[in-house]
């Protein structure tokens, strides 16, 4: 019987949602008259050219028409790309008239300006005769061209899906490939799951438009609508088009790459911010766009830098891209240059020298530079007092690559000489991981959040893979009670400054010791070749410091099977000890690494680090981060977002935690999705700025008569030494007046770290560095520290005393359950972030997370076991959170249903059945009205096993005739055992077991 929706359903349905929006109207393709061999509509396009550009003669029109219409190439990637420049940019033509006369004009195959003036129709079943027949379901013409197909799917049947639509597309691009030549944009849907992308794409680069805003995410819907009335719009259509995307060359072959959804609102909302902040209309801060790390934020930033020069209320103005350091500099660099076709050319400063000359002139364009070109230079009479100004043009926009810390310092620093050298400038900061803590608040300083896509919604949208987190902690025994009464009575005295400073010193040495290396090294060594097994890749090892990474290398190359490993790292060769030689590398060695590393064919398998590549590398085939190093906040989420890019089948990226991140990672994450990270600021800033003064305005009075600071900055260092010293001097000689001044200076210091992005810091900024700095010279006088370097031999003494290493464990093994991991942004694992909770809480929700992903796993093999035994672990669950006890006995409860899964060999082995038979058993046994002589439920369930698989073939389940035979076996062999009380619902159950068990039997056996 034919069903009453099908594939031609949702084919209706996309039409009918498209002809509600002015202007698109409909044809069917069979009532089109054109050659079957082209794909274009020539004659609409030629009725546009005409009306858009009346003037010129239509000689001159036939010659662009073939110029739009031709395309140079060998391959279809080759015409596409060739024909996308046309389409985007359009091109200019020259002709004369008959007297000779001289005209100029930039033609466009389509109105960008004006919607109205161009033709938006969809056509349905549209034949193309190509080197085979095809009939593409649905095409968008836009003014005759064919910009967008989709390709549909039926979505009540369950082999028709999206993939099914996609190789179709593969199909047609080898069979009418003319139809491609000229399209932008390609849609796979079977009504339930839609997707869009480039016809060039692999699959897995195909993405869901999930919003119609850019602010309301859509769950759940019907995403064919979504995409129509969130994409399709003719507006949001054409600057999609022309804006939106790109071709690059990737060794030697074209890639086309598209906007995702989180990329184009963001673009879309930075533009109308850009429009509203930038100087005399704003205060120059535009705002930030947090879109997570590895989420495509270089194609953003490069969407939005091109659509800026192109602005004609901008009257081309030079973009100035800022990082903090070289490497990363250079990668976003060649992410510009790879997307050439939306920003144009792009310069890169070598030097300070070189910045400021790029940054003098008065021509647009992108400028690449690490934030420390900013420098003060030498000059005759010593020193800059302050950098000087480069431009004051109100055209100029600073885009801030993860808005790092050295872009905070706008008191004295790098960031501080960006603002004076470019005094009208606006600023944007891109990040993966805002940061809010005391004394950098992005927020505050580039402006309030634009657009947010946080890890969450790009783990959902696949936009990234999903990130587990597996606990193996390589734990340090304790074996001295007192040690944190010894360790107060050495560090009592010190600053929280430098107590942090001797405890981290402390714990890298304890990280370092020989026996715990050594058992590390054989943890992760043995875990990266199971791992391989299943998953080829690479991984990253992160060390607390050079000298562990250097261990960490020695101890692994000892070990037998162990792959060829590099250390990533900075050197000091002076002060280095010999023994690392082997790992010091040129910039240019360190760039070849990094390309033998990315390769996922190259026998380079793992890097060892402490800080390089943590940030702005990007290596598809790394899918594991073997973490035995202290981090937290967005340093953590920018670290563990390393193994998070999407790569061909890699199914999620693995962190290893060897020393214990977890509580600051459930932090992190709960921070960095949706909720946290706003920095929303509590203090008015203009009222801090005022309060600033006044403190400023005390302390100046506890300074001598007429004291002078004015040009402080510009003396050489021997004269502001003095300069400090007389005031110091002055001040320390009155007992309450160093208290007093000691006091205000930290008020001044606590509120300067608030009002550092007030449009008129810098008129306090010289104040507030000359008196912290005498601040700081009072207090070492009357506050002498303790001698550090001594605290932290102490330290690491104690440590050495009280530690005994052990082996690596995982933290299940005392729950003895062999699958550990757990999505870092599954609810379960957030839920531990919002309140302290204790270790045994902690591993209580874990253990309860990865007790239901096994009994899912388990659960074909025997549906009535572990039904009971998934309620079982919710019930204990339930009392616990009812208090009925506490987390320890349902700790050990669950540890009994864990239990129970690891005793099923045993007790099939009494039983002398198999699995499958077991799972028949189950069912037999709670019904003891039927049957209750146990002996007799064994020879049943062998001869129903026996049974059903004699009677299985391909798809059984799917074809009616094949279930009722399987049916009548069983059921013959139940009566022939006297089986009749309850004997449907016993069949019922038999035949829910069999689907689930037997389901792809007919595979396994072919």
């Amino acid at each position: 019987m034919k069903k009453y929706l099908s594939e031609s359903a949702v084919e209706e349905a996309a039409i009918e949602w498209l002809k509600e929006i002015k202007p698109y109207h409909y044809k069917h393709g069979e009532d089109i008259h054109r050659p079957l061999n082209k794909a274009v509509l020539e004659d609409i396009f030629t009725s546009f050219l005409q009306n858009k550009f009346k003037h010129v003669p239509a000689k001159v029109l036939e010659e662009v028409k073939q110029e739009f219409l031709f395309n140079s190439g060998s391959d279809i990637h080759t015409r596409n790309h060739e024909f996308h420049k046309k389409l985007s940019k359009g091109f200019s033509k020259e002709w004369k008239d008959d007297n000779g006369k001289y005209y100029a004009e930039h033609f466009y195959a389509v109105d960008f300006e004006t919607i109205s003036n161009n033709d938006f129709l969809i056509v349905n079943q549209f034949t193309i005769d190509g080197k085979n027949k095809r009939r593409p379901d649905l095409i968008v013409f836009i003014n005759g061209l064919p910009l967008v197909l989709f390709e549909f799917k039926d979505w009540f049947n369950k082999d028709a899906d999206v993939e099914t639509a996609f190789n179709q597309i593969q199909h047609y691009i080898q069979d009418i490939p003319q139809v491609f030549e000229y399209n932008a944009l390609t849609v796979i849907s079977d009504g339930q799951t839609t997707l869009h992308g480039m016809f060039s794409s692999g699959m897995e680069w195909f993405a869901a438009w999930k919003s119609v805003d850019g602010i309301n995410v859509v769950q759940n819907d019907f995403a064919l609508e979504t995409l129509i009335k969130g994409l399709l719009v003719p507006e949001r259509l054409l600057q999609y088009i022309r804006f939106y995307i790109f071709h690059e060359l990737d060794k030697g072959q074209l890639i086309k790459k598209g906007a995702k959804y989180h990329q184009f609102f963001g673009v879309q909302y930075a533009l109308e911010e850009t429009k509203k902040a930038i100087k005399p209309f704003g205060d120059g801060r535009i705002g930030v766009i947090w879109h997570t790390t590895r989420s495509g934020k270089s194609i953003t930033m490069a969407i939005y830098s091109g659509i800026l020069r192109q602005m004609p209320e901008l009257k081309n103005p030079t973009i100035v891209v800022q990082v903090d350091r070289f490497d990363l500099n250079k990668q976003l660099y060649e992410d510009f240059i790879a997307t050439k076709d939306l920003v144009g050319d792009v310069s890169l400063a070598d030097n300070s020298d070189d910045l400021r000359s790029l940054l003098s002139g008065e021509g647009g364009g992108v400028i690449f530079s690490t934030i420390e070109k900013f420098r003060l230079q030498k000059t005759e009479e010593g020193k800059e007092a302050s950098h000087p100004v480069l431009s004051t043009r109100d055209n100029i926009i600073v885009i801030a690559d993860e808005c790092h810390r050295t872009q905070y310092g706008l008191l004295q620093g790098f960031a501080a000489n960006l603002r004076t050298a470019l005094p009208n400038a606006s600023f944007i900061g891109f990040t993966g991981t805002p940061v809010d803590t005391k004394d950098a608040d992005t927020v505050a300083v580039f402006g309030e959040v634009i657009h947010t896509y946080d890890i969450k919604q790009a783990t959902e949208d696949n936009a990234v893979v999903p990130i587990y987190y597996e606990p193996r902690l390589a734990k340090l025994h304790l074996g001295n009670a007192q040690i944190e009464e010894e360790a107060e009575e050495i560090v009592g005295a010190v600053t929280d400054k430098d107590r942090n400073k001797i405890l981290w010193a402390a714990a890298e040495d304890a990280a370092g010791a020989d026996k715990r290396v050594a058992e590390v090294s054989k943890d992760i060594l043995h875990h990266y070749i199971e791992r391989s097994k299943t998953l080829e890749g690479k991984a990253m090892i992160v060390c607390m410091s050079r000298r562990n990474c250097v261990k960490m290398y020695d101890a692994l190359m000892k070990l037998e099977g162990c792959p060829e490993i590099a250390v990533i790292m900075t050197s000091n060769i002076a002060k280095d000890p010999k023994g690392w030689n082997p790992h010091i590398c040129t910039k240019e060695k360190m760039e070849a690494i990094k390309a033998r590393f990315k390769d996922p064919d190259d026998p380079l398998k793992i890097v060892i680090v402490r800080d390089m590549w943590l940030t702005g590398f990007d290596n598809p085939p790394l899918h594991t981060l073997y973490v035995d190093k202290i981090m937290s906040g967005h340093n953590l989420i920018q670290a563990i977002n390393r193994v998070a890019t999407v790569f061909k089948d890699k199914p999620s990226g693995l962190i290893v935690d060897y020393i214990g991140i977890g509580d600051k990672l459930r932090d992190a994450t709960k921070k960095y999705t949706g909720s946290g990270g706003k920095g929303d600021v509590v203090i008015d800033v203009d009222e801090a700025f005022e309060t600033a003064k006044e403190f400023i305005a005390a302390l100046q009075k506890s300074l001598p008569a007429n004291f002078d600071y004015s040009k402080w900055l510009g003396l050489s260092k021997g004269n502001q030494l003095k300069l400090v010293s007389d005031a110091t001097n002055h001040i320390v000689s009155d007992e309450e007046a160093s208290k007093d001044f000691m006091l205000n200076e930290l008020k001044m210091s606590g509120l300067a770290s608030v009002i550092k992005g007030h449009p008129n810091i810098q008129t306090i900024a010289l104040d507030i560095i000359f008196l912290q700095h005498v601040g700081a010279a009072v207090r070492k006088i009357k506050n002498p520290s303790v001698n550090i370097r001594k605290k932290e031999g102490q330290i690491k003494e104690l440590i050495h005393r009280s530690i005994e290493s052990e082996e690596v464990v995982d933290v299940f093994t005392m729950a003895g359950i062999p699958k550990f991991d757990i999505s870092i942004i599954n609810d379960d694992f957030l839920a531990t972030a919002k309140e302290q909770k204790s270790g045994y809480e902690l591993k209580l929700e874990l253990v309860r997370k990865i007790l239901n992903e096994e009994i899912k796993l388990r659960q074909f093999k025997n549906i009535v076991k572990y039904k009971k035994l998934r309620e079982e672990v919710e019930k204990i669950i339930e009392d616990y959170h009812n208090h009925f006890f506490d987390s320890l006995i349902a700790l050990q409860k669950l540890r009994g249903a864990a239990k129970a899964m690891q005793e099923e060999d045993e007790r099939r082995k009494v039983l002398g059945l198999t699995d499958e038979e077991e799972a028949f058993y189950e069912i037999l046994v709670q019904h003891k009205n039927a049957i209750s002589d146990y002996a007799l439920i064994k020879e049943i369930v062998k001869d129903v096993t026996a049974a059903i698989k004699k009677s299985l073939q391909i798809d059984w389940y799917k074809k009616p005739d094949a279930r009722a035979q399987i049916m009548l076996a069983v059921k013959r062999v139940l009566q022939r055992k006297g089986v009749s009380q309850e004997l449907q619902d016993i069949l019922n159950e038999i035949m829910e077991q069999a689907e689930a068990r037997y389901k792809e039997w007919w595979g396994e056996v072919a």
